[in-house]
């Protein structure tokens, strides 16, 4: 692109960047290219593919000229190098951390995350050799004592799952800059509408994009955005990307491809040896909904203040947790790291505990009791029952999941029959 190329603006770029009309038929949406494998041009172009020589088309567990769009689509408006997509987000994190980690390695984990994402990195990764400690990511010092010579990433939410809180972004990358090590955030909670980790210090994004970018709970994905700024040959913490590969006849990924070192990885090592290959037709429905990915969030946001707010000033409610409250602990953070909104999922604790939870999920009529956020409708969960339930108490506490506290992701019906709804199950749930 020319250095007097237009610049284009979110809204610009949700719908265009990444896609062009079809080159055979005009097409102007992007196709669902249902296809395996792709038909070489000879020999030659063959062996340049596989040697990692030339960009293109082999086979669809590596790339696919849907799920292609959508990368450069998110990776476009992440203002990051390179993207890859994968079948959810729990893979993304996964594909995230495989060229980082190895045996004896370990993650460095803020304890306010999806607890399955606790779970898989505090169970799941032990099978690789692999281990995560905890920290509350707002004690700074405590970030710091948990990093050691083994820690090979830090990891935390732009704005954790469940209870809305918003990650000073900017202190982290720079404790992770001070250990040589990059900041992996995930942003599935804020899309890169409501926050922009590249700007913020991050190195590397992972999406669940099923839930706010596709947000119309249709389909699973994830994907792993890349800033392309890490130097990984800076030191020897990262041989998968600076040592020479045996696979590719010593081929060293950052010498060679530079700031889309880790992008190229993640598919010729990544995708081709763990398969979690994302979907054409899961492509289609994701890059669909980008195209409405600022108005839904603009109606998410506005409905959450309104919710939260009445929430607050109900005497059936002990706490709520929404950020955009300015009784918030994080309130101040917004306008630095969200400053469209402070997103649309949050938890509220309701006087009579558990028993008075699991009786509000039963009573709602439009919201739906399912493990799920970011859809266009009003979602309703309680976590200590449910996504968090394998964790302990302290641990559910830790991560914003207390047993008395109901996650809520608002949609983007009309707000005063969100509150109405609510209004009277809280009513059944605290009679």
């Amino acid at each position: 692109m020319s250095d007097d190329a237009p610049t284009y603006g979110f809204d610009t770029l949700q719908v265009h960047a990444g896609s062009r009309p079809d080159p055979a038929t005009g097409a102007r949406q992007t196709p669902i290219y249902q296809s395996t494998a792709y038909v070489f041009r000879d020999a030659e172009h063959a062996a340049a593919l596989f040697n990692l020589q030339e960009v293109g088309f082999i086979y669809s567990r590596l790339t696919n000229p849907t799920v292609a769009v959508l990368q450069e689509r998110i990776a476009t408006l992440e203002g990051g190098v390179g993207a890859v997509c994968c079948s959810s987000g729990h893979a993304a994190q996964i594909m995230a951390l495989f060229p980082l980690m190895g045996p004896g390695r370990n993650v460095v984990a803020s304890t306010r995350l999806y607890g399955g994402t606790v779970t898989q990195f505090g169970q799941t990764i032990k099978r690789f050799g692999w281990s995560a400690t905890f920290v509350d990511t707002d004690d700074l010092d405590a970030v710091r004592a948990a990093i050691d010579d083994d820690t090979r990433a830090l990891f935390c939410e732009s704005i954790a799952n469940p209870g809305g809180y918003i990650t000073d972004i900017d202190a982290m990358a720079k404790i992770a800059q001070e250990a040589g090590i990059p900041l992996i955030v995930d942003n599935t909670s804020a899309t890169p509408y409501l926050c922009r980790p590249f700007e913020h210090g991050a190195s590397l994004i992972v999406h669940s994009t099923t839930k706010y970018l596709t947000g119309n709970g249709t389909v699973t994905g994830g994907c792993v955005v890349d800033s392309g700024t890490f130097d990984w040959s800076a030191s020897d913490k990262f041989p998968s990307l600076s040592a020479p590969e045996p696979a590719y006849h010593g081929l060293k990924f950052h010498e060679t491809f530079g700031p889309l070192a880790y992008t190229f990885h993640g598919i010729a090592i990544g995708l081709r040896d763990l398969g979690m290959t994302m979907n054409p037709q899961a492509a289609h429905y994701t890059l669909l909904g980008i195209e409405t990915l600022s108005l839904r969030m603009e109606r998410h946001v506005a409905n959450a203040r309104k919710v939260a707010k009445w929430l607050e000033d109900d005497p059936r409610v002990e706490s709520v947790t929404y950020a955009g409250l300015p009784s918030s602990p994080y309130y101040s953070r917004i306008e630095k790291i969200c400053p469209r909104g402070a997103g649309a999922l949050f938890t509220f604790a309701i006087k009579g505990g558990y028993e008075a939870c699991v009786k509000l999920v039963d009573a709602v009529e439009i919201f739906s009791h399912v493990a799920n956020l970011g859809d266009t409708r009003s979602l309703i969960i309680h976590s200590a029952s449910t996504t968090h339930r394998q964790l302990t108490e302290d641990q559910q506490k830790a991560a914003g999941a207390a047993p008395n506290m109901v996650r809520l992701s608002i949609g983007i019906e009309d707000a005063d029959d969100l509150i109405a709804d609510l209004d009277q199950a809280l009513s059944k749930a605290t009679a």
